[in-house]
This record gives structure tokens, C-alpha cells and sequence, in this order.
């Protein structure tokens, strides 16, 4: 193909990507600069930024490496760019997502616009009634094993646009940097946290998986939500042959199953005998924060999913960050102020399906808050007084924490 360059980078273009930049906040990068720094500098930042992408003379600057704690164990790294680099890098994909989003699977629903990861679970879910078997991948250290090459074919596959090909590479090959100042070449992946690295990974997923699925298995149904990939199969030996063909096809693109946490589920709803089909295969698997497992409901058995065990113990790992027992100078109203926002969003998402697993969670909330009564009053000995002290709130007050009203409202979903 030959590549011929757009017309210029506009000074519109920058202040559309500056303004989606600024309202998506986040910390300063390797050069310690903030958003706010921009913000007090905003026209001559920006226009050094719009001067530097349309010379062709723009460099990413080194991204700042961050371990932080992953919800299912363990740690993982978060490249932040600068905020400048992330006006940059908008402006490079406010390009090219136009030309590749109409492209992409319909069972691809992370990072795209109208597509949630609720409707992820809904889908799954509906699937998991219609059949016996599901194949849960999980791929190891997707985000840090994207080959370069891989990508930029890929990119140059679908944009003849000189400029985004130009500042793509740059961005992939911007070299990491740790607290310590030490740093790190980076020949393989794309950072998270980079504005332009989701669509970057969707790309490539839909390039290596999604697009190859349709064509090779069209039959086969799966939800993937960025690398958290479940397969729909009929019978066992199907669920193990897409294994097979899967791990191989992504082999082809330098990724790798984690060979611990992808298996093979059977998700029939008859328990079966020793002996029988599933009878030694795991009978549960964990998407997007839901666990799936056997559930009753209505004197039948269902698989179903709710809040799983390892989400539940996020939450209260969140809700320890609250401190509240170091804010006793608040009053509840503020402290009502202070954590309803986000315990909303909690109830929100994993309110969709079986909010009565949501009762744990509540309890837990109204544990911390039973805290911060014994602390602001004094109250040593006993929880008892401080129980009843907040019972009398919600007695008098029975909307002022949303989870105490969200947890009895009318579910989403009748399972």
C-alpha cells in the first residue's frame, strides 16, 4: 500500500484531545508535570504540542512506571505517559479509532463506545443457559507481550495516514522509567494507562482473535472484554479442540494462555456423577468481577452469576482506603457525602444480576461505619451501642446511605 501523508494536524484537533484529556484527570507522568501545570500553562503547552506533532518533530518522553495491586493477587504495571503525551497520543487516536471501530466484532465490548462490561456478563450469561461447556482464557501479560511489528502491519492495514503511523511507533517504543529513575527499553508492548493503548490492544485481539474466530468458527459464541476471553462449547471435546486451535492461533502473535488460570467449565445444570461428563472439570469461572457458578432459584438450578468472592474482597480493601475512623472532626452527613458516589457505582454494576449477594457488602459498609461511631464517640467497650446507634439512623435517615435503599430496589435482572 502506498502510504501518503493527511492533511495537517489542526490546533482544533489538540484542543479536542487537551479538553477529553483534562476531564479524564489522572496523575502527573515522568516529568512531574500535572494537569493543573498544563492548565496554568494551557496555551503555550498546547501549542507546542500542535507545533511539534505537525513538524513531525514530536518525541514521547519516557513513561512512568507504577507496580500497583491487581484484584486477583499480585502486582501489575501501569505506564502513566505525560500529560502532554496524552494530549499527543488522543489527537493520534481521535484518527484512527473512526476507521477501526466499525470494524470490530460485536462480542468485543471493552473500551468501545455504547458497549459495557455489563452487557459482557449479560451476553455470557445467556450463553451459559444455551450451553454446557465454556472455555475461560485468560492471556498472560497481554498488554506487556504485543509485538510491534504485529501492530504497526495492523495499523498500516487500516489507516494510510502518515502522521498516526509516524507517532504510533514512537508511542509503543518510548522507553519505561521506575521510581528509581532507572530505565527500562521497551521493544514489546504497549503500556497501560496510555491513552491510546486500549484501542491499540482491541486492534490487535480483533486482529488475532475476534476477526479469525468469525471466519474459522462462526458457529462458536465468546465475549471478550479486552484479554478476558470466554468460548461457548457444546460438548467437552470441543472445549478442548478450541483450546488447541486458540493457544496456537495466539502463538502466531507472541501471546500465551496463563496456563493456571484458563480452563475448561462445564456449566450444565445437572450435577453430574463420578464418571460422567464434568464430573472432574472445574463448575465455576470468574468474568469481569462476576463468579458463575450452579445457583437455585425457584426450586431449579440455574448458572447464574453474582458478585464474586474475589471482587468482595476489592470492596473492602476500598473501603478500608475510606480511613473513616481517622475522620471523626466529620459529621455523617459528610461521611454520607464522602463514600456514596462510589458505593452507587458498586451497586450499579454488580447489582445487575443476583443483588441479594450484595447483602455481604452492605454489611461490611455498615461495619465501617460502626467503626467510625465507636471512634467519634468514644464508645471502647462493646459494639452493641454503636449498632444501635446506627440503626437509629437508618431508622430516621433510611436514604442517606444509597446502599441501604439500592440493596432492596427491584433488580435488574430476575436471576
Amino acid at each position: 500500500m502506498t502510504i501518503t501523508r493527511r492533511s495537517n494536524i489542526s490546533r482544533e484537533e489538540v484542543a479536542v484531545a487537551w479538553e477529553a484529556v483534562r476531564k479524564a484527570g489522572g496523575g502527573a507522568g515522568a516529568d512531574n508535570m500535572t494537569i493543573g501545570d498544563v492548565i496554568n500553562d494551557e496555551d503555550n503547552q498546547l501549542y507546542k504540542v500542535w507545533n511539534r506533532l505537525n513538524s513531525g518533530s514530536y518525541m514521547a518522553q519516557p513513561v512512568k512506571l507504577v507496580k500497583i495491586p491487581k484484584a486477583t493477587g499480585g502486582m501489575r504495571t501501569l505506564g502513566i505517559p505525560t500529560v502532554t503525551d496524552r494530549v499527543a497520543q488522543m489527537v493520534i487516536r481521535n484518527r484512527l479509532e473512526p476507521l477501526i471501530e466499525p470494524l470490530f466484532h460485536e462480542d468485543s465490548f471493552a473500551y468501545r463506545p455504547g458497549r459495557s462490561a455489563e452487557q459482557a456478563v449479560g451476553l455470557a450469561r445467556e450463553r451459559c443457559f444455551r450451553s454446557d461447556w465454556v472455555l475461560d482464557i485468560d492471556i498472560q501479560g497481554f498488554f506487556d507481550n504485543l509485538e510491534h511489528e504485529h501492530l504497526m502491519t495492523m495499523v498500516r492495514s487500516h489507516s494510510d495516514d502518515a502522521i498516526v503511523h509516524l507517532y504510533i511507533e514512537r508511542f509503543l517504543k518510548a522507553d519505561g522509567i521506575r521510581d528509581d529513575g532507572e530505565k527500562i527499553i521497551r521493544d514489546k508492548g504497549t503500556p497501560q494507562g496510555g491513552v491510546i493503548s486500549p484501542l491499540l490492544a482491541n486492534l490487535y485481539l480483533h486482529e488475532a482473535f475476534d476477526k479469525w474466530m468469525a471466519d474459522k468458527f462462526p458457529e462458536v459464541g465468546f465475549e471478550r472484554y479486552a484479554d478476558d476471553i470466554i468460548v461457548h462449547c457444546v460438548s467437552e471435546n470441543q472445549a478442548y479442540f478450541m483450546k488447541n486451535r486458540i493457544e496456537g492461533r495466539l502463538a502466531l502473535y507472541g501471546l500465551k494462555m496463563h496456563p493456571e488460570k484458563t480452563k475448561v467449565v462445564y456449566t450444565g445444570t445437572a450435577p453430574p456423577d463420578d464418571g460422567e461428563k464434568g464430573s472432574k472439570s472445574p463448575r465455576k469461572f470468574t468474568f469481569l468481577g462476576y463468579e458463575f457458578k450452579p445457583r437455585s432459584w425457584k426450586k431449579k438450578l440455574v448458572f447464574t452469576p453474582a458478585i464474586g468472592s474475589k471482587a468482595k474482597k476489592t470492596l473492602r480493601i476500598k473501603m478500608k482506603a475510606w480511613a473513616l475512623r481517622s475522620k471523626v472532626g466529620l459529621g455523617i452527613f459528610d461521611i454520607a457525602a464522602l463514600i456514596n458516589r462510589q458505593v452507587r457505582g458498586w451497586f450499579n454494576y454488580y447489582g445487575h444480576y443476583r443483588r441479594s449477594a450484595l447483602y455481604a457488602v452492605a454489611m461490611d459498609i455498615d461495619l465501617q461505619l460502626v467503626k467510625w461511631i465507636r471512634q467519634k464517640y468514644k464508645l471502647r467497650v462493646g459494639y452493641n451501642k454503636a449498632w444501635n446507634t446506627l440503626k437509629r439512623i437508618k431508622s430516621k435517615y433510611p436514604e442517606m446511605f444509597c446502599h441501604w435503599y439500592m440493596l432492596t430496589a427491584k433488580p435488574i435482572r430476575a436471576v
